[in-house]
C-alpha cells in the first residue's frame, strides 16, 4: 500500500500545482451554476438555448486547448530544464496557433451556426418551443463570437504561467474574472440598476466583458513581472520560431489538438444523441452538466497537475519519480473521486429544485447527476491516465485512446440505442457513460509499460 500513498511533503507538492486550479475551476463553474439558474429563471427555451450554443463553444475552446497544449509540453520540460529561449518559442507557437483556430471558429459560427443549433432541437413530449428556443441560441452566440478572441489569448497566457510554476495568478485573474461575470449578469439579464432587461443576451455580454477583464489582468502581471516570467522578454519583436521546434511540435501537438476537436465535437455529437428524446433531455441535460462541472474540478485539476509536475520531473530526466508520483496521483484521484462522487449522489435531489423549470425535467437532471457521479472515480482514472501520457509526448497514444476510443465505442452506442430501441434516457445515458471502463483497462496497460517516459527537449 505505500506504494500507492505519498508522505506529507508529497501531497503538499501536489496540492500547491492543484489547488489553485481547482480553486479557479471551481469557482468558474460555480459562477456558471449561478448563471445558469439566472438564465433559467427567464424560461426553459431560454436556458436550453444557451446550453446547446455553450456546447458548441465548448468544441471551439477545446480546440484551442489541444491547440496551445502540444507546445504546452515543450514549455513545462523547457522550463524543467530552465530554458528561458525555449519557453519563449512556445509561446509565440501557442499564439499563432490559437489566432489561426479562432479564425476558424469565428468561420464556421458566422456561416453555419444556426444549422448546428437546429441538430438539437427534436419535438418530443410537451416541453418547450424549437422555434424560441432557436431565436435565443441565435441571439446568444451572436454576442458570444466575441468572447472567443480573448478566450484564446488568455490560454497562451494562463497556461505558459502554469507551466512555467505560477498557478495563483492564473486562479486570481478567474476568480476576478467570474465575479465581474457575475454582477453583469445579474444586472444585464434582469435589467437591474437602470438597465434593460437583455436576457439571454445580456449574459453572453457579461461573459464576454468578463474574459476581457481577465485577458487584461493575466497578460498585465506577466509583462510587469518580467523578472520573473524571462520569456516575455522581447516576445513580440519577432514571431521567428526554430524550424525544428515547429516541426517537432507539429508532429507531437498535431495529434493532441485534432484529439481535443474530435473529443469535443464527439461531446456534442453524444448530447445530440441524447436530444433526439426531446427538449427537456436537452434541459435537464444542462442542469445536469452545471451542477457535476462543479464537484469535477478535483479530477480535472488534478489531471492538469499530473501534465505540469510529471513534464518537469521528465525534462529533468527523473524517470522513477516521475513514475513513483504517477501511481501515487491516480490513487489519490480515483479515490477522492469515489468520495465526492457518493457525496454528490446524495444530494443529487437538491440541486434541480432551484430551478425554473417542470418536474418532468427536475426528475431527469436528478437522474441525470446520480448517474454522473457513480462515474466519477472512472472519470478520475482515464483523466490522470490521459496527462501521462501526454506529459511524455505520447500524443498519437493519447489520440487514440481518447478521441478515437469515443468515436469508435461511445457516439455509436448511443447512436444506435438513441435511435433503434425504445431504451429511457436514464439507462440509455449510464451505458454510454460506463463503457469508458474499458479505457481504463486500455490507460491501466499503457501506464504499466512506461511507454510515456521521455525526455522530449533534449534533442530539440
Amino acid at each position: 500500500m505505500k506504494k500507492y500513498i505519498g508522505d506529507k511533503k508529497f501531497y503538499l507538492m501536489v496540492l500547491s500545482v492543484a489547488v489553485p486550479i481547482m480553486i479557479q475551476n471551481g469557482i468558474t463553474n460555480f459562477v456558471s451554476l449561478l448563471d445558469n439558474i439566472m438564465v433559467g429563471q427567464i424560461g426553459t427555451e431560454q436556458m436550453s438555448g444557451v446550453a446547446i450554443v455553450n456546447q458548441l463553444v465548448l468544441v471551439f475552446n477545446l480546440c484551442i486547448f489541444g491547440g496551445v497544449s502540444g507546445a504546452g509540453i515543450f514549455t513545462a520540460q523547457y522550463y524543467g530544464c530552465g530554458d528561458q529561449k525555449g519557453i519563449r518559442d512556445t509561446f509565440r507557437m501557442k499564439l499563432l496557433l490559437s489566432l489561426l483556430i479562432t479564425a476558424a471558429g469565428l468561420l464556421v459560427f458566422a456561416f453555419w451556426g444556426t444549422q448546428l443549433i437546429s441538430l438539437y432541437l427534436h419535438e418530443a413530449g410537451e416541453t418547450g418551443n424549437l422555434e424560441a428556443t432557436l431565436l435565443y441560441a441565435r441571439k446568444y452566440l451572436r454576442v458570444m463570437m466575441v468572447e472567443l478572441v480573448p478566450f484564446a489569448i488568455i490560454q497562451v497566457y494562463s497556461g505558459t504561467l502554469r507551466e512555467t510554476g505560477e498557478t495563483m495568478l492564473p486562479m486570481k485573474a478567474g476568480i476576478a474574472a467570474v465575479f465581474v461575470n457575475l454582477i453583469l449578469n445579474y444586472i444585464l439579464i434582469f435589467g437591474k440598476f437602470g438597465m434593460p432587461a437583455l436576457g439571454v443576451e445580456g449574459a453572453a455580454i457579461a461573459t464576454t466583458i468578463s474574459r476581457f477583464v481577465e485577458l487584461a489582468i493575466v497578460a498585465g502581471w506577466t509583462h510587469r513581472n518580467k523578472e520573473r516570467n524571462g520569456f516575455i522578454t522581447g516576445v513580440y519583436q519577432s514571431m521567428r520560431i526554430p524550424g525544428g521546434l515547429v516541426a517537432k511540435v507539429l508532429v507531437m501537438g498535431t495529434p493532441l489538438m485534432v484529439n481535443e476537436a474530435l473529443w469535443s465535437s464527439g461531446q456534442a455529437v453524444l448530447m445530440q444523441c441524447y436530444s433526439v428524446r426531446g427538449l427537456s433531455v436537452v434541459a435537464a441535460f444542462n442542469i445536469s452538466s452545471t451542477i457535476s462541472n462543479v464537484f469535477n474540478v478535483v479530477f480535472i485539476a488534478l489531471g492538469n497537475s499530473v501534465g505540469i509536475i510529471i513534464g518537469q520531473l521528465l525534462g529533468a530526466g527523473k524517470m522513477e519519480e516521475a513514475k513513483d508520483t504517477v501511481r501515487k496521483l491516480m490513487f489519490f484521484s480515483v479515490g477522492g473521486c469515489a468520495v465526492i462522487g457518493i457525496c454528490l449522489s446524495v444530494f443529487a435531489p437538491l440541486f434541480p429544485m432551484i430551478y425554473n423549470t417542470t418536474e418532468e425535467i427536475r426528475g431527469l437532471a436528478t437522474r441525470f447527476i446520480i448517474v454522473s457521479s457513480a462515474c466519477m472515480p472512472v472519470y478520475a482514472f482515464v483523466n490522470v491516465a490521459y496527462f501521462t501520457l501526454r506529459s511524455g509526448g505520447k500524443t498519437l497514444v493519447t489520440f487514440f485512446f481518447d478521441s478515437v476510443y469515443s468515436w469508435v465505442v461511445n457516439i455509436p452506442l448511443a447512436y444506435v440505442l438513441s435511435r433503434y430501441t425504445g431504451m429511457h434516457i436514464i439507462p440509455l445515458y449510464f451505458i454510454c457513460q460506463f463503457i469508458d471502463i474499458i479505457k481504463c483497462m486500455i490507460g491501466y496497460i499503457l501506464i504499466k509499460k512506461g511507454v510515456w517516459m521521455n525526455m522530449i527537449v533534449k534533442e530539440t
